[in-house]
């Protein structure tokens, strides 16, 4: 089977996560096991309820508990939250060890950096860990220089006017 790759969309243009959604769509549509957590996004219940016409080849996932997205809620919220996000990173690290999917999308798993969830050290030793075989997407929008040099393709979304 081939070289599965990372792939990094990152940037503060919009379309980072259709990118990687299309990814896991196409995956699915050739018959591959797709799975995509996503974190510090607010929920849209129609965007769940289309992606579950793909299952089971194509599975989403969302630990966050509120709605919103992590940056619209309070302290309080974003405190509790934060537990549950590290749940979804856990998680990640379980699909990437056991192989559970040929691509894994992780949308905004750069932002859990930003918002001091998890180090980047942690993502870097997750994927350390990839099978060869697997895709992995990350989305976000600051790239790390070290996550850079870890992912053989990059794509860098901005806005223009």
């Amino acid at each position: 089977m081939a070289n599965g790759v990372v792939k990094i969309y990152y940037g503060e243009g919009r379309g980072k996560s259709s990118s990687a959604l299309g990814n896991a769509v196409l995956a699915a549509a050739e018959s591959k096991e797709a799975i995509i957590i996503q974190f510090l996004k607010e929920k849209i219940p129609m965007q769940e309820e289309y992606l579950k016409r793909f299952e089971p080849e194509l599975k989403l996932f969302r630990f966050a508990k509120q709605d919103e997205c992590f940056e619209k809620l309070t302290q309080e919220q974003q405190a509790e939250e934060r537990e549950n996000l590290r749940n979804g990173f856990n998680y990640s690290k379980k699909v990437i060890s056991t192989s559970a999917c040929d691509l894994l999308v992780l949308d905004e798993i750069l932002g859990l950096v930003d918002e001091n969830i998890i180090e980047i050290d942690e993502i870097k030793n997750m994927l350390e860990k990839k099978p060869d075989d697997m895709n992995i997407i990350l989305t976000g929008r600051v790239l790390p220089e070290e996550l850079r040099n870890i992912a053989d393709e990059v794509y860098h979304i901005s806005q223009e006017h």
